[in-house]
């Protein structure tokens, strides 16, 4: 069955086609484009016609994609600058009208349910013990603690994310010390009532944490987080972005981001290891399983 995910976030807007046999996934189109929606929605704001226009045509584009591709299933999903939108129904209307596809806007269980399913189901050996998986967004960071047998057991939803954290406090290029204390005191903060369970193994999903494995390898622990906002904040966006081979706009949110993956670390007493799949795999894979 070829299932496909168009994921309207608070940073980006992300289409995945994959092919789903048995619970495996196999990748055939991966798009992304960074729209920046929550930055437009800041406040519960209506969102500017010139913005709304983009996103529209975004994912108009993806679908179109998804479809020309022979997508049997493809549902279009919103996170949390949606969610948390003055006027979501029309927003979502709007896509939707232009995209010819209704938008599902997920709660904050869904995302953290969603995003446990995609990263668990891509693990090479699943552990039979509970796992923790952080999905940090632009808008929020999702935690879901379960098993890769039982599901989701235990979840919380963080209104912190690299975007907010990013458009709150980190206004200069590169983020100057201040700046940087600022937006960690805030990422604690929004973590300091967080207590989820103990785990054998922790996962890290979502644009921040699959940037990172290029820069600080496929595990986010404390010294790796600590050496990486160093080299991340050393030099303008562009620079970084040009020496690491990644989008400009994703450095700019990457001290955000890596912020916010170090105090769900400390929340989860551990490293997180970065995860193959997330929020759009999982969509994909109850996509096939159920029928949507």
């Amino acid at each position: 069955m070829r299932c496909a995910c168009v994921d309207i976030g608070s940073n980006t807007t992300r289409l995945l086609v994959a092919d789903v046999d048995g619970g495996r996934l196999v990748e055939v189109l991966s798009q992304r484009a960074f729209t920046r929606l929550g930055r437009a929605l800041t406040g519960g704001a209506a969102v500017p016609e010139a913005k709304l226009a983009e996103v529209c045509e975004v994912v108009a584009a993806q679908v179109h994609a998804a479809q020309a591709l022979g997508a049997d299933r493809l549902r279009v999903v919103a996170t949390a600058a949606v969610r948390n939108a003055g006027n979501p129904g029309a927003l979502c209307g709007a896509i939707g009208e232009a995209a010819g596809r209704p938008v599902d806007v997920l709660s904050g269980e869904e995302e953290a349910r969603l995003a446990f399913l995609g990263a668990t189901a891509t693990l090479k050996r699943p552990p039979d013990g509970p796992v923790a998986v952080l999905d940090v967004g632009g808008g929020s960071s999702e935690l879901a603690v379960g098993t890769v047998r039982g599901g989701v057991e235990w979840w919380a939803s963080v209104p912190v994310g690299s975007g907010v954290l990013a458009l709150a406090h980190l206004h200069s290029d590169p983020p100057e010390p201040g700046e940087m204390r600022a937006a960690r005191a805030a990422a604690a903060e929004a973590f300091a009532g967080v207590d989820p369970p103990r785990v054998d193994l922790a996962l890290a999903v979502g644009g921040s944490a699959t940037s990172l494995r290029r820069l600080v390898g496929p595990v986010l622990a404390e010294d790796t987080l600590g050496d990486g906002l160093e080299a991340i904040c050393d030099a303008p966006s562009l620079e970084i972005a040009d020496r690491l081979g990644l989008d400009e706009e994703r450095v700019r949110l990457l001290p955000a981001g890596m912020l916010v993956l170090a105090e769900a670390s400390r929340a989860l007493g551990g490293p997180l290891e970065i995860a193959l799949g997330g929020l759009r795999e999982g969509v994909v894979l109850e996509a096939d399983r159920d029928g949507r």
